[in-house]
């Protein structure tokens, strides 16, 4: 077979059907030589991943991520190319509290993660006692060493800024990102564009300022979301031309071939052998780690070492009443309810029936006992906490229970490097390529962004001349 006619009849295989496997399979479909087949096989009987929509008292409404970053491109150009420009919707708020001691204060204003850069703002909130806006000044006047290796967050910052910041503004907020430890969270992986800036600055709070201001200016509003669901973007995804989704049909060993790879999918009883030109893994480190084995053995036991978190989200229909004002809260310190959503003052597309909606994140790294309780035990407790959270009163008129477990990969001190040690070993196997939440971000962004990057890979590969 002459190497035009081998092009011509190229399969690539997607692992995943989740956001970034999706978003690869539709860049490589549109990109591939004509005759090429894109399969995506995906185990589970849905499509989307950790994007997933039901309907709670009649309205859809997320059970995973609600919500992408608008200011970075790819996602609202996603959105437009395949037709749903007319459904975006934004915030109709994004102010935002935090729940200290049973007293919800104001998210400060100019912080970068949680850490300050407008020391008036944080003043103004009231967040911090006398001596944890001390310890604050004390950061400008006697700033410490430069900071040239990867260390944890929380250590970092308990260190140079005090353990009040920390544990009423750092850790809730990045608990609500990776439902991780800042003890354990890295600073490079977490946040870049601090870590950047204190190599050649020692002040954590000017090292941010610096970070902000070199940031590049971005209008409009940060967050976006689809009428009817977030969910609905992987779901126009697996519609479109040119790639062929199987779900329901979990893939249990990748081994290289002559021409490419043989991926072994189905039971063990009744195994199913498919042939591949090329292969992109696109599903949770856990599970991209025994099917990378023998291709790529580094990669393999490095993305075995990547720790997970598991939470549920409870979303609640109750009858309408007062609330505090915006989008919602985080908790610092004790608790079951880490985060809570008032998805109908923060949606305006939910705000239209008679009753609102609420959703309350349960559960962290190392929690994962209060997620052996039943759905009817969670909704209660949720319902408990709200009560003195926000006024919750009265009983839901509807709820569901949505758990993710082992659903959030953490980016533990030394993750960077990691991740790079996994791309080199990735990048020596012809024809193979990863993306996913475990790589450069766990949000709905980062992995349309990685997605692009893995089909960028697997063209170069196989010398796509069209791509």
């Amino acid at each position: 077979m002459g190497d035009d006619a081998f092009m011509e009849n190229m399969r690539v295989v997607v692992v995943g059907a989740g956001i970034a496997g999706l978003t690869a399979a539709c860049d490589l479909a549109r990109t591939a030589p004509p005759g090429t087949e894109i399969l995506v096989l995906e185990g589970s009987r849905r499509v989307g991943g950790k994007l997933a929509v039901s309907e709670v008292a009649g309205v859809p409404v997320d059970e995973g991520a609600e919500a992408a970053l608008a200011r970075v491109p790819e996602v609202l150009d996603l959105m437009t190319e395949l037709g749903l420009g007319d459904e975006i919707v934004y915030p109709a708020t994004t102010s935002a509290s935090i729940a200290v001691a049973g007293t919800l204060r104001p998210v400060p204003a100019g912080t970068l993660l949680g850490v300050p850069t407008d020391l008036a703002a944080l003043r103004g909130s009231e967040l911090l006692s006398p001596a944890g806006l001390a310890a604050i000044d004390r950061d400008l006047t006697e700033p410490g060493e430069p900071v040239t290796q990867d260390v944890s967050v929380g250590a970092l910052i308990r260190q140079r800024l005090g353990t009040e910041i920390v544990d009423r503004l750092i850790e809730p907020l990045l608990g609500g990102v990776y439902a991780g430890r800042t003890e354990l969270l890295s600073l490079q992986a977490t946040m870049p564009a601090l870590a950047a800036q204190l190599r050649d600055n020692g002040s954590l709070v000017e090292a941010a300022r610096a970070a902000r201001a070199a940031a590049k200016a971005a209008d409009g509003p940060v967050f976006a979301t689809l009428r009817g669901g977030l969910a609905r973007l992987a779901l126009t995804l697996a519609e479109q031309p040119g790639i062929t989704v199987r779900t329901g049909t979990p893939v249990r060993e990748l081994a290289r071939t002559a021409r490419g790879f043989r991926l072994v999918t189905g039971s063990v009883p009744a195994p199913a052998a498919v042939e591949a030109d090329a292969v992109v893994i696109a599903v949770p480190a856990n599970k991209a780690a025994p099917l990378l084995a023998t291709v790529a053995p580094r990669a393999a036991s490095e993305l075995a070492a990547v720790a997970v978190a598991s939470m549920a989200v409870i979303t609640l229909a109750v009858p309408r009443q007062a609330f505090p004002p915006g989008s919602g809260l985080l908790v610092a310190g004790a608790g079951a309810v880490k985060a809570v959503t008032l998805s109908s003052q923060k949606w305006a597309h939910l705000d239209t029936a008679e009753h609102v909606f609420i959703r309350a994140s349960i559960g962290r790294r190392g929690e994962e006992h209060l997620l052996q309780r039943s759905d009817e035990e969670l909704v209660a407790l949720a319902v408990a906490q709200l009560a003195s959270l926000i006024g919750l009163s009265g009983g839901p008129v509807d709820s569901r229970v949505s758990r993710w477990g082992g659903g959030l990969p953490q980016y533990d001190v030394g993750h960077t490097d990691r991740v790079r040690r996994i791309y080199e070993d990735v990048s020596a196997v012809p024809g193979l390529a990863v993306c996913g939440a475990a790589y450069d971000g766990v949000g709905v962004a980062a992995c349309i962004r990685g997605a692009h990057h893995a089909a960028v890979a697997i063209r170069r590969k196989g010398q796509w001349t069209n791509g």
